[in-house]
């Protein structure tokens, strides 16, 4: 029997409720999207809760489920996942967080948390904050994809388990409080560096020039989601298959390179609204043919359901759906093609939801289930039924001729 290559394509925050503007549809419900809905009509259909039932994910908690391990057991924090993306290598007792560019007033609160999701000129900016000492910890700070950074503290005595500074919505800054008698010394350093850092934004020519243009400046650093490194089994090891990864994004761009696959930059594929959803389907065409498993993330529908912007939503689903009709059209072999979430980001709620993400398998001589259409409800009524995250890469394994037999 020959084992069958596989493809995992992850539409980020693409799940959703139904929307009143659009008949009580969801965007899933209501955009043209025929590659998609081939794909559930070709194979087999359900609903997944990525993390848990009712719990709401995180994209790092999902997407290392969705690779096959369990995030309560590996996670210490989203910071070294971003750090690693980033391309700022941690060493053991290093603390990583993930940070966000935001504005603040003359008052010191967070008018925006993503600085009017600046996309240029923070290159210039970390630079600028990069490389100071406080306590006898260096600092290091690297610009990640628009208003997004990474910040990694190296010395002695640090302890990952502090408090955000970013309080998750607009409003008054807070500080970093130990979690543990042994990490004071590392708030310490962190609510320093946010003082710092805000003084030296503060006076840059970026800024500067926003201000004069009339748009939001990047002048405070929101750290959160400290974390230090731990170390996976690479996917290669734990599946015996060849990965790589199509991503835009920092984050998932590092938890791919952790877990071992091979993660090419990719023009055009910015993680943003402005991705080149054709880039990424020829760059995974490529990646197939010397891949046993190629991953591909598209963030855009996280953004449009952050912003409550369902129109833009349905949008995406129909570029996704353009990129997907690409890689169904243009591959030269079967192949497993797995199609589905990290999570739900409703445009009503403005943030991720526990709601269950749709899946859809086919290829492989998958078992078809009579499931028409790609939705969160069409999909619940398929023979997958109702799955956890952890296990997709399993199910795609037995789809492709690739699991290993259990027993005798």
């Amino acid at each position: 029997m020959t084992a069958k290559k596989m493809l995992m394509i992850v539409c980020d925050g693409l799940s959703d409720r139904p929307v009143r503007e659009l008949d009580n549809k969801t965007p899933l419900q209501f955009a043209k999207k025929p590659a998609m809905d081939a794909l559930s009509r070709h194979g087999v259909n359900g609903t997944m809760d990525v993390v848990g039932p009712g719990v709401i994910p995180g994209s790092d908690t999902a997407h290392l489920a969705l690779f096959g391990y369990d995030p309560y057991a590996v996670y210490t924090g989203r910071g070294p996942l971003e750090a690693a993306g980033a391309g700022v290598a941690l060493d053991r007792g290093d603390v990583a967080f993930r940070c966000n560019f935001a504005t603040v007033d003359k008052n010191g609160m967070i008018t925006d948390r993503r600085a009017g999701r600046i996309k240029s000129g923070t290159d210039e900016l970390a630079r600028a904050i990069t490389g100071m000492e406080i306590d006898g910890v260096e600092i290091i700070f690297k610009e990640g994809s628009e208003h997004r950074g990474v910040l990694v503290l190296k010395g002695k005595g640090l302890d990952h388990r502090v408090s955000d500074i970013d309080p998750h919505r607009e409003g008054r800054v807070l500080e970093s409080r130990p979690l543990s008698p042994k990490a004071e010394k590392t708030a310490k350093v962190v609510n320093q560096f946010v003082k710092n850092s805000s003084a030296i934004l503060a006076a840059s020519r970026v800024n500067m020039q926003r201000v004069k243009d009339g748009l939001p400046p990047a002048n405070i650093i929101l750290p959160r989601g400290a974390g230090s490194t731990r170390a996976l089994e690479p996917l290669t090891d734990r599946y015996g298959i060849t990965c790589a990864a199509v991503a835009g994004v920092t984050l998932v761009k590092g938890i791919c390179r952790i877990v071992g696959m091979d993660v090419p930059d990719v023009a055009g594929a910015t993680g943003g609204l402005d991705t080149d959803y054709k880039a990424k389907a020829d760059a995974a065409l490529r990646l197939l043919q010397n891949h046993d498993f190629v991953f591909v993330n598209v963030k855009a529908g996280d953004i449009a359901g952050h912003d409550g912007d369902f129109r833009m939503k349905v949008r995406v689903v129909e570029s996704i759906d353009m990129m997907l009709g690409i890689m169904l059209k243009d591959m030269k072999e079967d192949v497993v093609v797995a199609l589905t979430c990290d999570h739900s980001t409703p445009v009503v709620v403005k943030e991720h939801s526990a709601d269950p993400v749709p899946i859809a398998i086919s290829g492989g001589g998958a078992r078809v289930d009579g499931v028409r259409e790609f939705d969160e409800i069409s999909c619940a009524s398929g023979a997958l039924g109702r799955m956890r995250g952890m296990d997709l890469m399993p199910t795609m394994l037995g789809m492709a001729d690739r699991a290993r037999k259990f027993g005798a």
